[in-house]
């Protein structure tokens, strides 16, 4: 069953300033494994994590950096969650998550569905 959706997007100019006057927050946002991938990328995996905070319903006891966006050897991308967000996620029952992101025309967009083990 579908427990949450969220979608977010991220315009790429703006997102660019904020991370070029505030670097430190490159290491606040992504795991290690995303730091250094070119800008839509971090852009959409940004858009991704908010989305997550959207499906969850609250932001509270999320933190971006214990969302983590990978790739497979096809270039899908899927979810690595930690932390409190990883607690937040099996209290909801939430075994699945659906993400697809995109970019273009200077903005990267994401959108995410969760799902409870009783959907298969």
């Amino acid at each position: 069953m579908i427990t949450g959706i969220g979608v977010d997007i991220v315009d790429l100019a703006r997102f660019d300033r904020a991370i070029t006057r505030t670097p430190k927050l490159v290491p606040r946002l992504f795991a290690e494994s995303e730091r250094d991938l070119p800008l839509h990328s971090l852009a959409a995996r940004f858009a991704a994590k908010e989305a997550v905070i959207k499906a969850l319903g609250r932001a509270d006891v999320v933190r971006a950096i214990d969302i983590e966006v990978v790739s497979d050897e096809h270039g899908n991308p899927s979810l690595h969650l930690h932390g409190a967000v990883a607690e937040l996620a099996a209290q909801r029952g939430i075994r699945h998550w659906h993400l697809t992101m995109t970019h273009d025309a200077g903005v990267a967009c994401a959108f995410v569905v969760a799902e409870t083990e009783d959907a298969r």
